[in-house]
C-alpha cells in the first residue's frame, strides 16, 4: 500500500525516529501505525545493544527540589559526547529524571528505569531514555543519584557540569542562604562536611605529608620535637580550613566560615553531595 507523507510525519512526531526509518516501518507493517511504533522500538532496541559497550564519559547533572514536600534529588545522566549533553532533548531528559528521583524515591538505577515516568505515565523511564536514544543515536544512561528529605538546598552550574545537593537541620531555612552554600561547595569542592567526616586514611596521609614537609625544611633542623609537633598541628589546621566545609572561609564573605554562617541562621550542616560529570563514584 502507498504510505502517505502525513503518516510518516505522524510516526516521526510520535517516535522521534528518522523519516526514512518511519517510512520503512510503515511499509513493513502495512501502514499500521501502532505496529509501526512497535517495529521501530524493536529496531531501536537492537541498536542499543551495539551502542551499550561504548564509553559514556560525558553527560549532565540534574537537580530538583520540592520545598513543599521537603525533598530533593541530584542525578548524573551519562552520554558519549559533550555536544549531545547540550541538546535540548538530553537536558529535558535529565530534568525529568531528577524530578522522578525526588518524587518517587527509587531504590536503585534499575528500580528507577522500571518506574512509570511522571512526565509520560504511559512510558517507563527506560522508555524515555529509549525515546531520546532513537533521536540522538548515542549511548546514554542514568549513572548515579542521591535523594535527601528535610531542609534541602541545591545548585546547578549553568552548563550542567557540576551540581550540589545540601541537607541542613533547623526550624526554617532561607533558600538563598542554602543556594549560596551550595555555590560555595561547587566552587571550593570540600573533602568533607566536618573534620569527623574526613576519612581516617586521608587524615593519616595528610599528617604524614605535613610531617615530611616539616622535617625536610632546613629552617626546622635545630628546633625541638615539641615545636616541630606544633608546626605539624598548624599545617593540619590549615589543611582542614581549606578542605572541610564548615571550616572553609565562606566565598561571599571570608570574614566568617561556612559553619559560622549556618550557625548564625540557626542551621546545622547534615551532609552534602557534589557531583561533577565524569567523576568516579
Amino acid at each position: 500500500m502507498a504510505i502517505s507523507a502525513n503518516d510518516v510525519k505522524t510516526l516521526r512526531d510520535r517516535t522521534n525516529a528518522p523519516m526514512m526509518e518511519c517510512k520503512t516501518a510503515l511499509t513493513e507493517t502495512g501502514g499500521d501505525m501502532e505496529k509501526a511504533v512497535e517495529w521501530l522500538r524493536k529496531k531501536a532496541g537492537s541498536k542499543v545493544a551495539t551502542f551499550a559497550a561504548r564509553e559514556t564519559a560525558e553527560g549532565r547533572i540534574g537537580v530538583y527540589l520540592d520545598r513543599d514536600a521537603k525533598c530533593g534529588a541530584i542525578v548524573e545522566i551519562r552520554c558519549e559526547t559533550a555536544p549531545v549533553a547540550k541538546t535540548d532533548q538530553f537536558i529535558q531528559l535529565t530534568a525529568e529524571i531528577a524530578k522522578q528521583v525526588a518524587v518517587n524515591n527509587p531504590a536503585s538505577v534499575d528500580d528507577l528505569l522500571k518506574q512509570p515516568s511522571l512526565a509520560q505515565p504511559n512510558k517507563t523511564i527506560a522508555d524515555r531514555v529509549m525515546d531520546v536514544f532513537q533521536l540522538i543515536r548515542e549511548n546514554m544512561k542514568p549513572h548515579r543519584f542521591v535523594r535527601f528529605t528535610g531542609l534541602v538546598g541545591d545548585y546547578l552550574h549553568h552548563d550542567g557540569s557540576v551540581g550540589v545537593l545540601l541537607l541542613v537541620e533547623g526550624a526554617t531555612a532561607d533558600p538563598q542562604v542554602l543556594r549560596d552554600v551550595c555555590m560555595h561547595i561547587a566552587a571550593r569542592n570540600p573533602v568533607s562536611g566536618t573534620k569527623d567526616d574526613v576519612p581516617a586514611a586521608t587524615l593519616t596521609k595528610e599528617t604524614e605529608i605535613a610531617r615530611e614537609q616539616t622535617m625536610n625544611d632546613p629552617k626546622n633542623k635545630s628546633k625541638p620535637p615539641q615545636i616541630l609537633e606544633k608546626i605539624i598541628e598548624g599545617k593540619m589546621k590549615t589543611w582542614l580550613a581549606e578542605n572541610v566545609l564548615v571550616d572553609q572561609p565562606f566565598v561571599k564573605d571570608d570574614s566568617k566560615t561556612v559553619g559560622q554562617l549556618l550557625s548564625s541562621k540557626g542551621l546545622k550542616l547534615v551532609k552534602f553531595v557534589r557531583y561533577r560529570v565524569g567523576d568516579v563514584s
